[in-house]
């Protein structure tokens, strides 16, 4: 479990860090413009990282090195060993560093270690990595919890009656993340719902949340059940259609994360009630400036972009930048996701939402 202590107001760290340039230096750089960044992502089930953080990344690198620095790109496709066989090569390419956003995060530390052997600097991305990493960067996970949980109370809050029971649908028990977003989540749960059954999501699969969605269906009766708190919209996906397979018209409140489009269009349609909204170009091109500027030298930049400390269970002390995160409904997706460039509001409102959209505003 990763412990954060924020040094630097969040509002700071969201707006880009400081934006350090390359004159914010403490010593000759130690590489050129010739940086190749080696780019470890997990999977493609979530669908921000191909969409999103890759070519993100990609374009930051190209525009902080005068288009002389590459990113060579590998997806796990949620294989720890598939990710472990590209990490090493990596190493044996002698690329200059590394950003891992590790399947697992413990499975992974024997890599870390070999890196650092290497000389290579390893910033754990968006998930944190056990083993010697040089630096971490990520959304503030507890709060994503949070943020999650105030929103299912505040979705349950018309329903009159006793203590509302809620099925918890969370993440994959090797990623680190999710046990932060439960810990959040449950803080702010605890005492005001009753949670009638919980699950760990192998893997974060869609189809694993609908089947245990299924399973609870089954146990507790669409009737026992006022609330689901859905680690991410992928699984959302999965627990909401686990409903209409039993052809369940009125949907109880579900959460999600990571604002992907077709959840966009369930909150649109009232079947999903929130995600989290985490503003990804905020992520990956902060960490395209850490990646560069650990490489070149530029040690006050760096550390700018690095304020937070979090532990891993390996380390203590990881220089960090902890990104905020916004709770996304009916209401606000024109201020954040439209308001972002994340997506147009045609991409949205096909043709099957645009009835919806309508009556949301979004036109």
């Amino acid at each position: 479990m990763a412990v954060a202590t924020s040094t630097l107001p969040l509002t700071l760290v969201g707006c880009g860090a400081l934006g350090g340039s390359g004159s914010s230096t403490s010593a000759s750089p130690s590489k050129g413009d010739d940086v190749r960044v080696g780019l470890l992502l997990p999977e493609t089930e979530n669908k921000r990282y191909e969409k999103f953080d890759y070519p993100i990344i990609k374009e930051k690198v190209s525009e902080l090195t005068r288009k002389q620095g590459v990113v060579e790109y590998a997806n796990a496709r949620s294989s720890k060993t598939r990710q472990a066989a590209q990490m090493q090569k990596m190493i044996d390419d002698k690329v200059d560093v590394i950003l891992l956003d590790a399947v697992d995060a413990h499975a992974i530390a024997g890599e870390v270690q070999k890196a650092k052997d290497a000389g290579i600097p390893v910033i754990a991305y968006d998930r944190l990595a056990e083993g010697p990493i040089d630096a971490y960067i990520s959304f503030d996970n507890e709060l994503v919890g949070e943020v999650q949980g105030r929103s299912l109370l505040e979705a349950l809050g018309s329903s009159g009656g006793g203590r509302p029971r809620i099925v918890m649908m969370n993440g994959s028990p090797t990623d680190p993340n999710a046990a932060q977003f439960k810990q959040g989540a449950l803080s702010q749960l605890d005492g005001k719902v009753t949670v009638a059954r919980s699950y760990d999501t192998k893997d974060w699969k869609p189809e694993n949340a609908r089947a245990n969605m299924a399973k609870a269906i089954q146990q507790l009766g669409v009737s026992g059940i006022d609330g689901v708190y859905s680690a991410n919209d992928g699984m959302a996906g999965g627990v909401i259609k686990a409903f209409k397979d039993l052809g369940v018209t009125q949907l109880p409140p579900v959460t999600g994360q990571d604002a992907d489009l077709d959840a966009v269009q369930r909150i649109v349609t009232g079947e999903q009630y929130m995600s989290v909204y985490k503003p990804y170009p905020t992520e990956a091109e902060n960490a395209a400036q850490m990646a560069i500027a650990k490489v070149q030298g530029k040690d006050i930049e760096f550390d700018s972009l690095a304020q937070d400390k979090v532990d891993s269970p390996t380390q203590k002390d990881i220089p960090a930048q902890l990104v905020s995160v916004v709770a996304l409904t009916k209401k606000n997706i024109k201020s954040t996701v439209v308001a972002d460039g994340i997506y147009k509001v045609s991409e949205i409102c096909t043709a099957a939402y645009k009835p919806a959209c309508a009556a949301a505003g979004l036109q």
